[in-house]
């Protein structure tokens, strides 16, 4: 019976330090784009901020189902440079549309 209880401590022991490292990994999606041109870019979503053609944004914020990045965001966020719907991958920006694809 003592036995047992060692390792039940030992597993509870295991589990947190899991618990704390799964904490400090970043969570990140990456988006294969197809713009209306037939143009490919990689772009990748990362905690509060986009990744997109070499350039980063920062999120401003949601309306429904639309996410707003910009490199400076405006007080009115429907004006940010990307619109980026994830459910169905249509990203706008740069006067053109983008279809992504999660990875």
């Amino acid at each position: 019976m003592h036995l047992s209880k060692i390792a039940v401590r030992s597993f509870a022991l295991i589990l947190s330090c899991c618990a704390l490292l799964a904490c400090g990994r970043d969570s990140y999606t990456t988006w294969n784009c197809l713009s209306s041109a037939g143009a490919k870019s990689k772009m990748v979503t990362k905690k509060a901020q986009m990744q997109f053609q070499e350039q980063q944004f920062d999120y401003c914020g949601s309306l429904g189902e639309r996410s707003f990045f910009s490199k400076a965001c405006p007080a009115n966020i429907q004006d940010a440079d990307f619109v980026f719907t994830p459910v169905s991958g249509l990203l706008h920006g740069n006067s053109q549309d983008y279809q992504c694809t999660a990875l």
